[in-house]
């Protein structure tokens, strides 16, 4: 499986695609001005405590005030209150936490204004961007994430990742963590540091350590609100949580952001340095690769699958509905149940996709093709959850109900990938028309229904835009021609002025429509 990373780079934005096998899996957008990205650690001002919320709104410097519920706050408040006045004042110039007095934990079930008061200072980390009309969501338990390990100040817990599922490397992990780990921080191991050395989770540490001294060094200085610690760059990040031995290529359209992925991927895999490479053509790194073209297919309010099956994506302010189509799609299957079943492993694989890819969080639901058979209906809730199991938002799916619907919970930390895929008509009406990149795709998938059933005749005659018919028909091999040698059919291409742009008509000899 090959696994690759597209970066490109804008004046404004940079924006980053995975691909999996060449299909698009993810899209990010790193923008200049995004002062609140999920992991940003900010002295921030308590501005109100709501003990009717159980949480108070806290003053980060952003234009609504940001959300903290007790929940939030951490058992080891007290100590960091404490931590934060020292610091501050300049009376503690030992960042380390190993002779730092700890205070006892807050109830968990107590209340939020016994706690924290109106204008008190804190030290708090987003843990969810702003989105539509609310401010962040932020956490006083703070984590410095690094490669392998997550480091979490004033506690001493040391907790292993579920995903590592061999209780002996589970142990050996915990073992050597705690054999390094310094006193007043907790450790949490990520799933990448299996099988990793204590050697290279040492290194890990004292990164995260030197991040932590760094920060606390800006406290003694700093104004409410200000940023005191900058999440990794988006790059880096994604590089952080998703990059491993499968990745096959790393590619760069900017030199700047070129040479520090290249160092970041040398620091934290460097037999894996060959792989990152700038790239210069002249042609648009994102058309180079296809991503464009899925883009422009993958965002509209339908999407397709293969041999005719879709799925319609809409959104509502409560929750997403995903509803899965047959369409007019002829099989081999021997009966329905066999071609529901079909068309719901393949959309549970593309919904799946869809997430990720949109990064659609709260509640999804899914509306697969009715099932009779409770083993099919097993196999598809299986197959969904396989599927998901690269997704690093967390998650959770429910089993099919009586009416073949499933009910997904995903993890939202930052607004949902929303990407225009409709264009103005060109003929000037001001209409908003399906994007013509996708036209060529939607006449492919309509010709090879059209051969395989039984209109299919020997003069077939596409009647289309002109504009689009010299598309069709110039260059060298053409799309025409290339029709040809993979259906074995000579297609006839007919200009039509008096058709839209977008309108096309597959005739018989005859001059009868046949599609």
């Amino acid at each position: 499986m090959n696994r690759e990373l597209i970066v490109r780079s804008s004046s404004d934005a940079v924006d980053f695609a995975l691909l999996k096998d060449g299909k698009l899996t993810e899209l990010h957008k790193e923008e200049d001005n995004n002062d609140f990205s999920v992991g940003d650690i900010f002295l921030a001002k308590v501005r109100k405590p709501v003990t009717g919320l159980n949480a108070a709104f806290v003053n980060v410097g952003y234009e609504k005030d940001a959300f903290l519920h007790y929940h939030d706050l951490g058992p080891q408040l007290s100590t960091m209150l404490k931590f934060i006045k020292q610091v501050s004042s300049g009376r503690l110039r030992e960042y380390s936490l190993k002779n730092f007095p700890t205070e006892k934990d807050i109830d968990k079930h107590g209340v939020i204004t016994d706690v924290i008061k109106a204008n008190q200072s804190l030290l708090v980390q987003i843990v969810k961007e702003p989105i539509s009309t609310k401010g962040p969501r932020i956490s006083s338990e703070l984590s410095l994430a690094g490669r392998y390990l997550v480091m979490v100040p004033f506690s001493n817990r040391v907790s292993v990742s579920q995903k590592i599922s061999s209780k002996e490397e589970k142990d050996r992990l915990k073992r050597l963590v705690k054999s390094i780990k310094p006193k007043g921080f907790g450790v949490i191991i990520r799933t990448v540091a299996e099988d990793k050395k204590v050697a290279e989770l040492d290194k890990d540490l004292e990164n995260l350590l030197a991040k932590w001294s760094a920060m606390c060094k800006k406290l003694n200085k700093a104004r409410t609100p200000s940023k005191v610690l900058v999440e990794l760059n988006r790059a880096s990040s994604i590089l952080r949580d998703v990059f491993n031995d499968s990745y096959t290529g790393i590619h760069v359209d900017n030199e700047t952001l070129y040479n520090q992925i290249k160092d970041y991927v040398l620091e934290i895999a460097p037999a894996k340095e060959s792989i990152v490479k700038l790239y210069k053509s002249s042609v648009p790194i994102f058309e180079k690769f296809g991503i464009e073209r899925q883009i422009k297919t993958s965002f509209g309010r339908t999407a397709s699958m293969s041999k005719g099956a879709y799925l319609i994506i809409e959104h509502t302010e409560a929750l997403h509905v995903i509803d899965v189509n047959s369409g007019n799609r002829s099989n081999k299957a021997k009966n329905q149940e066999d071609t529901a079943l079909e068309v719901n492993l393949l959309a549970a694989t593309e919904i799946a996709r869809q997430l990720r890819l949109r990064d659609m969080g709260g509640i999804i639901v899914v509306d697969f093709i009715d099932m009779v058979k409770a083993p099919h209906r097993r196999k598809l809730f299986d197959h969904l959850r396989d599927e998901m199991k690269d997704d690093r938002a967390k998650h959770k799916i429910l089993p099919p109900s009586k009416f073949g619907l499933i009910q997904i919970t995903r993890q939202r930390v930052r607004p949902e990938v929303n990407i225009k895929t409709t264009e103005e008509n060109p003929n000037g009406s001001g209409q908003e028309v399906e994007a013509p990149i996708v036209l060529i795709d939607k006449i492919n998938a309509d010709l090879q229904k059209l051969l395989k059933g039984p209109k299919a005749g020997d003069g077939i005659i596409l009647n289309i835009h002109p504009f689009i018919a010299a598309y069709i028909t110039k260059g060298f091999p053409s799309i025409r021609s290339k029709w040809y040698m993979e259906h074995k059919k000579w297609i006839k291409v007919q200009p039509r002025d008096a058709y839209t742009y977008l309108e096309y008509r597959f005739k018989n000899k005859d001059g009868k429509t046949i599609y």
